[in-house]
């Protein structure tokens, strides 16, 4: 390591790795906007969170703590230009008004508030 490497991390730092507590809350809020795929949950907080990461294993192990809590469900839906189906999201009736609180926690969050 040089000097010079420390002054590049500060211009350049390395993207956050989402953990489990803030992966439920960013899937939320994007699941409240309309159901969703783990890839596009993936593709949308590259895009407009440019600064943060999110792994397949802790994407999909928040999903399922969701869906054990009852808190989205999920249904398979064909996608044009796709060989597969896809597994869709959404958020359940009973949980909107919990999954708003948590939204905005992870919006707090991106938005360096917390």
């Amino acid at each position: 390591m040089k000097i010079e490497d420390v002054y590049q991390f500060f211009r350049e730092p390395p993207p956050i790795y989402l953990n489990k507590e803030l992966t439920v809350c960013y899937v939320l809020s994007i699941l409240l906007q309309g159901d969703s795929c783990g890839t596009q949950l993936i593709q949308k907080l590259e895009t407009e969170y440019p600064n943060y990461r999110l792994s397949d294993t802790v994407l999909y192990s928040a999903l399922k703590f969701l869906e054990d809590e009852g808190a989205v469900s999920s249904y398979w839906k064909k996608v044009e230009g796709r060989g597969r189906p896809r597994r869709m999201y959404l958020v359940c009736p009973k949980w909107q008004s919990q999954a708003r609180e948590l939204a905005s926690l992870w919006q707090k969050y991106a938005d360096g508030q917390i």
